[in-house]
């Protein structure tokens, strides 16, 4: 552990090797700009791409139509796409340090079925009802409905885990706990669905699909502010998660309060991760997949370059698929969890072969 401390120590502190990585996030950080670009710009309607430029910085156009059509339907997916990817590559990366566990996600915890079991309630046990009251007496429409029954399900499930989290004492312990309090929201919905209509489970399993597409102009300022401030709180557990690196016993005698970092992560995860569950649907793949990528380019374990770097790859990865899924120059649109598996699952494939043990990572 100690070895492997002082050569991530040598890593970041080394000029050459800490230029060389702020290169790579700097030229990220441009590539993913020009695939926000393209994102915007491709789409079903043809936008010449100086139209599309001359739109975003805030000129005037011949077409009227464009300009609602970037503003209000492909610039909001875009921004969705670069939130919900780094909301979920960061999540991931936390669980990963956590439980010392190259396969953990943003899911691991049980949050995503959790907001799924919370859908479920609406769309499979009388949604059209629920939508109606929840216009008339609340003033709440359709779409903001299954945000709430989301961020609803994630919430007890998150208040849940945390009161695990107290009990026990190891973190394999809570991941199995996590893990299983999963499959019983799934298996529940299951039941669900076995029991309800062909209509209302097909409205289901197109929100499982997951969709960029659905967050609209009004939802977007709650989304982004929600994802902004926990991808703060993660920032701020950049030391805590180095020091989980070399072991829990040697962090505690560094000082460091196990319980309540256990609780801090896994409320920052909750936070992403539900939030990107309520508005996108159950976006799988990326918080595994991203952190490995970010760990097999950057050559380092070391937190404080990790998190950025994840958080930009991230939406990378995320946009990319978006743009594949929309089919550019057609009508048609593919679920956006399909392509995220199709594109990611080869890369990672390509880093375990790469780096032949991820264990090394932990």
């Amino acid at each position: 552990m100690n070895d492997r401390s002082q050569l991530s120590d040598y890593t970041i502190n080394h000029p050459y090797k800490m230029w060389s990585k702020t290169v790579l996030l700097i030229s990220s950080l441009m590539a993913c700009l020009v695939l926000l670009l393209l994102d915007v710009g491709l789409g079903s309607v043809k936008i010449p791409p100086w139209e599309v430029l001359k739109i975003l910085f805030g000129q005037q156009t011949d077409n009227e139509l464009w300009h609602k059509i970037i503003f209000m339907i492909r610039l909001p997916k875009a921004l969705s796409a670069i939130l919900a990817g780094s909301a979920l590559a960061v999540a991931g990366l936390q669980m990963q340090t956590l439980f010392h566990n190259p396969l953990a996600g943003p899911s691991v915890l049980g949050i995503t079925a959790g907001a799924s079991l919370g859908v479920a309630l609406v769309m499979l046990s009388g949604g059209g009802v629920a939508s109606i009251y929840a216009i008339r007496q609340l003033g709440v429409g359709g779409s903001w409905l299954i945000v709430l029954a989301s961020g609803l399900g994630a919430g007890l499930v998150m208040a849940l885990i945390l009161l695990m989290s107290t009990k026990l004492k190891d973190n394999i312990s809570l991941l199995i706990v996590g893990i299983m309090i999963g499959n019983i929201s799934i298996s529940i919905v299951s039941i669900w669905q076995y029991f309800s209509e062909p209509e209302q489970i097909q409205d289901y399993l197109m929100w499982t699909f997951g969709s960029l597409g659905g967050v609209t102009s009004s939802q977007l300022g709650i989304f982004s502010t929600v994802i902004v401030v926990g991808l703060v709180l993660a920032f701020t557990s950049s030391k805590a998660l180095n020091t989980l690196l070399l072991g829990e016993n040697y962090a505690r005698s560094l000082g460091l309060n196990i319980q309540f970092t256990r609780i801090f992560l896994i409320l920052t995860t909750s936070i992403l991760a539900g939030t990107v569950t309520g508005f996108c649907g159950p976006i799988a793949f990326i918080g595994i997949a991203v952190p490995h990528i970010a760990r097999s380019v950057l050559g380092t374990s070391d937190h404080r370059i990790l998190m950025p770097a994840s958080l930009i790859l991230g939406a990378m990865l995320m946009l990319a698929c978006d743009i594949i899924a929309q089919l550019p120059g057609s009508q048609m649109s593919l679920p956006i969890n399909a392509i995220t598996a199709l594109i990611g699952s080869p890369i990672v494939v390509w880093v375990i072969i790469k780096s032949k043990n991820l264990r090394t990572a932990f």
